[in-house]
């Protein structure tokens, strides 16, 4: 496994398609994943500490979480089929030792780990697989997708969300 940070949201300048940017600790290998506009907006609300006066989705599920005695531990992407990846959310009872795994778009899950924040992990068959973007081995495809990232910004989603 492999940890990972959220690098930051985007639009995929093809086709204007969100995207969620994940990076590793040492920024050596950068994984863009494709995500649905909604989740693009509950992840960019998070980040900017925007709360809307009710419980939005993601919300909701951390505080019953919460309320019913569970810790989320971490995310995983843990697979990649046709360009479609998959992850789980692990968590456990408070007290116990059990893990519980539960299966969940990788969107999803990342909307949760910035809000519990828990650590992304990603398997590295997953990252052997997906057209991640390595440092080493290509400088300027690295700078351009650096760039990018400099640039992102979450304001762009704002119009999928509002205060009411």
């Amino acid at each position: 496994m492999i940890e990972m940070q959220l690098g930051g949201l985007g639009f995929d300048p093809k086709n204007m398609s969100p995207i969620v940017l994940l990076r590793d600790i040492e920024e050596r290998n950068f994984l863009p994943i494709w995500i649905g506009m909604f989740e693009a907006a509950a992840i960019a609300m998070e980040l900017q500490e925007f709360k809307p006066p009710r419980p939005m989705t993601h919300d909701l599920l951390t505080k019953i979480i919460d309320l019913v005695g569970g810790n989320l531990i971490r995310i995983v992407i843990n697979e990649i089929v046709d360009n479609t990846f998959y992850a789980i959310i692990e968590m456990k009872k408070k007290d116990e030792e059990t893990v519980v795994k539960i299966d969940s778009r990788p969107s999803d899950a990342i909307a949760l780990a910035v809000r519990a924040n828990i650590p992304i992990f990603v398997s590295e068959s997953v990252m052997l697989k997906a057209k991640m973007v390595n440092a080493e081995k290509d400088e300027e495809e690295t700078k351009k997708f650096k760039d990018f990232i400099d640039n992102i910004n979450p304001d762009d989603f704002s119009k999928y969300y509002s205060d009411k």
